[in-house]
């Protein structure tokens, strides 16, 4: 059988950041020193192939603090926690390890200065998002105001218009999130910004290499979970710069081969919760039914690192 061609630009950046991969290296620490089980609350990082990964070397995953025993060790999740998450593992004397991005920790900290300042504080985010409900937690109920999109923005009413302070999800799409940014200074002119970049350079490296190639690609498809922001995000941004289709898939056997039958020239990358065994396992499968030609487009090279836990690795 004569396999049509299908050429794959393989967008660079993709697949891991520094803050999943220390995530993930705190539960196998974790359970190399104190064997399994490790509890961990809620997913680690939203990727149900890293997820089930863990299971089978022992993690368990939970949704609330009350389903750890009071013996195992826990690990909060890449995504950051409320401040009550702590005071409560605090309460009853769980050893637990906090494997929040250091990125999101920094939007933690600016959160609390505001504050200190006497600042209203205005965060640009998803609803119900896991690291929205860490970053509200960091202060009491009613304190900080969740603005989602331009409309909301263009409509927001705060307290002290000259009083205000701003953060941001660490992955939302960049040119979204300059615009509802650009509403809130032309309506609150003296409203104080981060001082370095909320939107992480994953989130933003990730974004840019998409838009590199989109107006190349009949179609792009994102290796990513449902529930993750910055895989939707790729997807989202892929279709607003000119790709025709996109989609998001969790493994290449989601993949309907059907949706590619006019497709010669496809665009594939990865979420930064998403290995890179998957971008492999959905190329081998494409070789399966097509003459594929690969060429790789990366835009820059990621070296940043974070440290883990002392704890962990004495």
């Amino acid at each position: 059988m004569i396999k049509r061609p299908l050429k794959v630009l393989l967008a660079g950046p993709r697949g891991f950041c520094a803050g999943v991969d220390r995530a993930i290296k705190i539960v196998e620490l974790a359970l190399e020193k104190h064997g399994d089980p490790v509890y961990v609350r809620h997913e680690i990082v939203h990727n149900r192939f890293v997820v089930q990964r863990l299971e089978e070397k022992g993690a368990i995953f939970v949704d609330e603090l009350n389903e750890v025993p009071e013996d195992a060790p826990v690990v909060f999740s890449a995504h950051g926690v409320p401040k009550s998450v702590f005071a409560e593992a605090k309460k009853r004397d769980l050893y637990y390890l906090d494997a929040t991005c250091p990125l999101v920790t920094k939007v933690h900290v600016d959160t609390a200065r505001h504050r200190i300042e006497g600042k209203d504080l205005i965060l640009i985010g998803h609803k119900g998002h896991p690291e929205v409900i860490g970053t509200m937690g960091q202060l009491p109920d009613g304190e900080i105001i969740l603005v989602e999109n331009a409309e909301q923005a263009e409509i927001l009413e705060v307290r002290d218009p000259e009083n205000l302070a701003y953060v941001t999800q660490t992955t939302l799409s960049v040119d979204d999130t300059a615009e509802i940014v650009k509403i809130l200074q032309r309506r609150f002119p003296t409203i104080e910004a981060p001082r370095t970049e909320d939107i992480c350079y994953a989130t933003t490296n990730r974004q840019a290499a998409v838009k590199n190639i989109a107006n190349e690609c009949d179609a792009i498809i994102v290796l990513g979970a449902p529930n993750s922001s910055n895989s939707n995000r790729l997807s989202e941004v892929a279709l607003t710069i000119g790709c025709p289709k996109s989609a998001l898939i969790q493994r290449a056997t989601d993949l309907d081969n059907s949706w590619l039958d006019d497709v010669e020239t496809l665009g594939v990358t990865a979420g930064a919760s998403a290995p890179e065994v998957l971008v492999q396992e959905l190329i081998t499968a494409l070789k399966h039914k097509y003459n594929v030609t690969i060429e790789e487009r990366n835009i820059i090279d990621e070296n940043i690192n974070f440290s883990l836990p002392r704890t962990l690795s004495a």
